[in-house]
């Protein structure tokens, strides 16, 4: 069996946002980050979104993934209304976020240890083969500070695809990097998705 046969490969889910709109309100000042926002992506659907900083684009990440509620208005996956954070929703931030006391390996695999029904030896093969997609099954017993700043974010996605979400939202990733490794990863990117036929938003200035 291979890894791939270890999940019911999850069919890209279709993202719906419709009318949403989010203040920020504080007793000094007020800001408006969305405005009766409307955004449909089709299931498997690669989208950019691509706007200057400070223009909401963090904001709609967050109302997406459900780590926020909007003010008005509302997101649905597949038509089920998002009401709070979720397993088929992940995201990959701009910061790696990995934890530097496990190695590259134990980093992938911590969220597989929170999937139901799951085993270790699925979890070992689950994170080989991510591992090999994003370039790094060499590299699987280093540790964050022996890792470069691309092959951090490799590894931060391998981590967001080894539970096979079926929308995955990426806010910025590669900011930080220099050109040629984010020209890179980009290409990279896109080869992922055309292999697991995921659904991706990628929010980036």
């Amino acid at each position: 069996m291979s890894a791939k046969d270890d999940f019911a490969a999850a069919p890209p889910a279709t993202l719906a946002v419709e009318l949403v709109t989010k203040w920020f309100r504080t007793t000094r000042t007020s800001v408006q980050a969305l405005d009766d926002l409307n955004l449909y992506v089709d299931g498997g659907e690669f989208v950019c979104l691509v706007g200057p900083s400070g223009r909401g684009k963090s904001t709609l990440l967050d109302i997406i993934a459900g780590l926020t509620l909007p003010g008005e208005g509302q997101v649905f996956t597949d038509g089920v209304l998002v009401q709070g954070p979720g397993r088929h929703r992940l995201a990959m931030f701009q910061e790696s976020a990995l934890f530097p006391w496990l190695n590259v390996f134990g980093n992938v695999t911590f969220g597989l240890r929170r999937v139901a029904g799951l085993g270790a030896a699925k979890r070992r093969r689950i994170a080989d083969y991510h591992l090999h997609l994003v370039g790094l099954a060499k590299f699987k017993k280093a540790y964050v500070h022996e890792l470069s700043g691309g092959m951090k974010q490799r590894a931060a996605l391998a981590r967001s695809l080894a539970p096979d979400p079926r929308v995955l939202l990426m806010d910025e990733p590669f900011a930080s990097l220099d050109a040629m490794t984010r020209e890179q990863l980009y290409f990279d990117l896109q080869r992922i998705w055309k292999e697991r036929k995921k659904t991706i938003v990628l929010f980036t200035h």
